[in-house]
């Protein structure tokens, strides 16, 4: 099965202090960092796909546009959905939101693009040797 507009994914967690501005150097305040709201809708965009890929393929992000509207404390659980709005060639772009227990916390929209993992592992190990 291709990868076709509406196909929807979703990802979870619960906010943990390793979560937060604070821990993973994006701020100073203890709550939900921004970097692990985008980390969880990746994830989500690649929960969407993931099932009608072929054998040996695989996504990588490669834009995103996202807002981060409202902040979650440690503690609270965090939802990201992914919904496929566009497909071309190889290139998907996804609509993104996350959620905590009391609100939408972020949106905006995520591009990846389908590759052979094999070769795309080979061009960046590539590098290493010049």
């Amino acid at each position: 099965m291709p990868v076709e507009i509406g196909m929807r994914g979703e990802a979870a967690a619960v906010v943990a202090q390793e979560d937060t501005a604070q821990a993973v150097g994006s701020g100073l305040v203890p709550v939900f960092a921004t970097p692990r709201m985008i980390a969880l809708m990746e994830q989500a965009a690649v929960n969407a796909v993931q099932s009608a890929l072929e054998p040996g393929q695989g996504t990588v992000g490669t834009r995103l546009d996202v807002k981060h509207s409202a902040a979650t404390p440690v503690g609270m659980k965090v939802r990201a959905q992914a919904e496929v709005i566009g497909v071309e060639g190889r290139q998907v772009v996804f609509l993104v939101t996350a959620f905590d227990e009391a609100e939408q916390i972020g949106g905006g929209t995520h591009e990846r693009f389908i590759i052979q993992t094999d070769k795309f592992l080979a061009r960046a190990q590539g590098k290493l040797n010049g």
